[in-house]
């Protein structure tokens, strides 16, 4: 029987992305091979334990949630993360995954939302961003870019229009919590004239950074 790694399953308000707001369930996967300068979920690297695919699902229809989101350290570092993606869209669910980038995503289920980073230099990850991914891309995905300072903004702009990003999906420019002033970054974006969302982590503003939440 399939099994995965899970480090928790909870029920909040979804804090990031186009569906910011919503009360979601969230299912989070153990294991990450990246390590952001900026990760607030690093008790997910290895703690967790083993669930088989019914039991994930009997606990995710517990909540009574309408929208599910499948999140980590990197979901998709776990081979059966695919046959979960594909599950709870049969069950009806809106999906979204919350990815790194560094995965390839070609296989991901077509009705399920893909929240793709692209990594900043200042994250230290950005050579493993996998730029052929943004080719599996549509319209109702999302490329999020985590931003600390001016030379991460300056990059993320230089990508924004070399991959043309904000005519294949929406774009989302997001202030590194404590490192990036967020209202310093709006007014940046409002005076480029950027086709881009300007998001804060309402989850952090409401409960700060508490697991579970």
């Amino acid at each position: 029987m399939d099994k995965l790694r899970i480090n928790e399953i909870f029920f909040s308000l979804q804090g990031e992305s186009r569906s910011v707001g919503w009360p979601t369930v969230f299912v989070r996967l153990t294991g990450c091979p990246l390590r952001c300068i900026y990760c607030d979920t690093s008790y997910a690297f290895s703690a967790g334990e083993s669930w088989s695919l019914p039991e994930i699902l009997d606990r995710v229809r517990s909540h009574g949630g309408r929208h599910v989101c499948v999140t980590g350290g990197e979901p998709l570092a776990q081979r059966n993360c695919l046959a979960l993606l594909q599950a709870l869209a049969d069950e009806g669910y809106e999906v979204s995954l919350e990815t790194s980038g560094a995965m390839e995503v070609a296989e991901v289920d077509p009705r399920v939302v893909k929240v793709m980073d692209l990594k900043t230099p200042s994250s230290n990850e950005a050579g493993r961003n996998r730029y052929g991914n943004i080719d599996h891309l549509g319209p109702k995905d999302q490329v999020k870019f985590v931003i600390m300072n001016d030379e991460d903004y300056r990059w993320s702009v230089e990508m924004l229009r070399k991959y043309r990003l904000a005519e294949r999906c929406e774009v989302l420019f997001s202030s590194a919590m404590g490192l990036q002033d967020p209202t310093e970054l709006a007014e940046k974006i409002l005076r480029d004239r950027l086709p881009v969302r300007f998001q804060l982590q309402l989850h952090k503003i409401l409960w700060g950074n508490t697991p579970g939440k």
